[in-house]
């Protein structure tokens, strides 16, 4: 789905700034001590960069990248304690045994008086922008329940069965206001739980854009952008997604054993920064921030010497962030691939 890039920009901004800003010292203790693993490689300091991310920094550090916010030492004697500015250098300090990484010196840019007026406009990101991105202008998947909550297209104004930019529709199932826009959304293919071949969802085919005229029950629409003709039925979406804002990297609270079922964009090989759709969602302790293990599927072979079709052991192929929660299923963002990652593989707790 579109949005504007300033829009678009503020957004993500404040997706990033509130994961960062929730390293608090309290939320440190939900952590087990112990469970960092400091990369062999390490520096005893980093100069944070333009165009750095809180997963790449962490990635400087750690072995296991969402390990994070177990080292983050918090000074407070630093002005905006919680977050980290490009020219803040970084250190790997011990703190009575035990590795923490903290502003050794901070950046001039906290002393400058853009700093002081917007804080957090320049704090480095936990991902990049254009890695959200791809989900929100990719395309969506829609869950079996959402489907029916969502408001449709009524009918197109004048002799026409079908509408494409330019034309004005009627549409039903909301309270929206003049100027608010929606995505123009055709259900697509069903999207079936490979393990229990139940349905849990649909892939939404993005076809358009269209900004509300006139509010009231139907309400009039202007179709402002079209890639495919508008046609009645079809679903409406609002252009500005409500994702959690709050991405704190953790381990699942309970045992997850999935697979992903679909990929954001239709690429058949997944890798870094890639939208994935898992089987899993609120409904079996899956949260935002959760963080999985992504196992490629082992492949079947034959066996010349005994006969028989053979399969090869699951391999590690990367990891998962959760973003958004359903109650079947679940949004993540491929932080790392080590191999190419598929649908069908499995998603589990990070050993």
């Amino acid at each position: 789905m579109s949005l504007s890039k300033d829009r678009l920009n503020n957004r993500l901004r404040m997706i990033a700034v509130a994961f960062i800003a929730s390293l608090t010292l309290g939320t440190l203790t939900a952590f087990s001590q112990g469970s960092a693993r400091i990369a062999e490689d390490a520096p005893d300091e980093y100069v944070v960069q333009v165009g750095d991310t809180l997963w790449d920094i962490a990635a400087t550090f750690l072995k296991d990248p969402w390990y994070w916010p177990e080292i983050w030492y918090i000074n407070p004697q630093v002005e905006n304690p919680h977050l980290i500015y490009p020219g803040d250098v970084l250190a790997l300090v011990y703190i009575d045994g035990t590795p923490r990484v903290t502003v050794g010196q901070a950046g001039t840019y906290r002393l400058s008086p853009e700093a002081r007026s917007t804080p957090l406009t320049e704090a480095i990101t936990s991902v990049s922008y254009d890695s959200i991105a791809a989900f929100l202008s990719r395309g969506v998947v829609i869950e079996r329940g959402e489907v029916d909550r969502l408001p449709y297209l009524l009918a197109t104004k004048g002799d026409h069965m079908i509408a494409s930019a330019g034309n004005v529709v009627y549409i039903r199932g909301t309270s929206a206001q003049p100027g608010e826009r929606f995505n123009i959304v055709k259900i697509g293919d069903r999207l079936v739980d490979p393990e229990t071949n139940d349905l849990i969802g649909y892939q939404g085919i993005e076809i358009g854009e269209g900004m509300i005229r006139k509010s009231g029950d139907p309400a009039s629409m202007a179709l402002v952008s079209s890639k495919q003709e508008a046609k009645q039925g079809d679903r409406l979406i609002p252009t500005s997604v409500e994702i959690p804002l709050n991405f704190f990297p953790k381990a699942p609270t309970s045992n997850i054993d999935g697979q992903i079922v679909a990929v954001v964009g239709g690429v058949t090989q997944i890798g870094q920064y890639n939208v994935v759709v898992m089987n899993r969602g609120s409904n079996h302790g899956l949260g935002v921030g959760d963080v999985l293990t992504v196992w490629q599927r082992g492949a079947v072979v034959r066996d010349r010497v005994e006969g028989g079709n053979v399969r090869l052991p699951d391999e590690e192929a990367g990891t998962v962030m959760v973003f958004k929660t359903y109650d079947r299923i679940s949004y993540g963002l491929v932080m790392e691939a080590t191999q190419a990652i598929h649908t069908e593989d499995f998603v589990r707790n990070p050993t």
